[in-house]
């Protein structure tokens, strides 16, 4: 069902990064379901190719395109913006949604656990937006949009060791959607910056943070009523869809049962 407010975008393209499961995924169908064409990438693409079917079976007015990206890999980002301008003029909507986790604490955390965490939760979301940028000035896009998907972990530490250093990660990310704005604004244009911080959303999180122990991970999710992906994607279509004088600096979602 078309939303009200989205008119604007149908046909105009969203990058979706990590676009292979969760809330990446339900992202990029929301947007196919509102006649965006979608590139959502991934390190593999299997399931976003998957997910392409599905929405042309629908009938959905859009189209997901899958694109193999390795977001640590700044060669491999600036290759895709560039097959993006090359194959579709380029991005209106930048939606940096790509995390990732390591059971690396403070006090005796692997150095690469760490780097890889920075490099993909940090650099490349930073790299992404500066490429979307610059697509959209060279095409003079005075109205485009880029969507941080956060945390809630990015606006406070929750008393798990586990992820202090991704919390660190996200409190950058608040940090980096804030000066983007202020940055856009410097610029004289009207391309708006926005933070989506979810609480606790049931995807492969936990089983990825907790790999050793599936116990552990599949309990993350059956303690209160969590929050599903298609919640976030709701979030990012009423952040869309409100008119272009309205900045939505953050929006902060949780669970209701969810203590911290």
């Amino acid at each position: 069902m078309a939303r009200a407010g989205m008119e604007r975008w149908r046909d105009r393209l969203a990058l979706v990064t990590g676009a292979s499961g969760g809330i990446g995924a339900a992202v990029a169908r929301a947007l196919v379901q509102q006649g965006l064409k979608v590139v959502g990438c991934a390190r593999t693409v299997g399931n976003i190719e998957e997910l392409a079917a599905e929405c042309k079976s629908a009938g959905y007015p859009g189209t997901l395109i899958p694109y193999r990206c390795d977001l640590s890999n700044e060669e491999d980002i600036i290759s895709m913006f560039s097959a993006v301008r090359s194959q579709h003029s380029g991005v209106d909507i930048c939606i940096n949604n790509a995390g990732m986790a390591r059971p690396d604490t403070l006090l005796s955390g692997s150095t690469s656990g760490w780097k890889e965490m920075f490099n993909v939760n940090v650099l490349a979301l930073s790299i992404c937006t500066r490429e979307a940028y610059q697509s959209m000035k060279e095409r003079n896009v005075d109205d485009g949009h880029i969507i941080n998907i956060n945390s809630m972990c990015g606006h406070r530490v929750p008393p798990q060791s586990v992820i202090h250093f991704y919390s660190a990660t996200k409190y950058a990310v608040t940090a980096l959607t804030e000066g983007l704005r202020q940055e856009l604004l410097e610029a004289q244009t009207h391309i708006r910056a926005t933070c989506i911080s979810p609480g606790l959303v049931e995807t492969q999180f936990a089983f990825k943070l907790h790999d050793k122990d599936p116990e552990k991970a599949a309990a993350t999710y059956e303690r209160i009523k969590c929050l599903k992906p298609e919640d976030v994607a709701e979030a990012v279509l009423y952040v869309l869809s409100t008119p272009p004088h309205i900045q939505v600096g953050d929006i902060q979602m949780r669970p209701t049962e969810q203590v911290t």
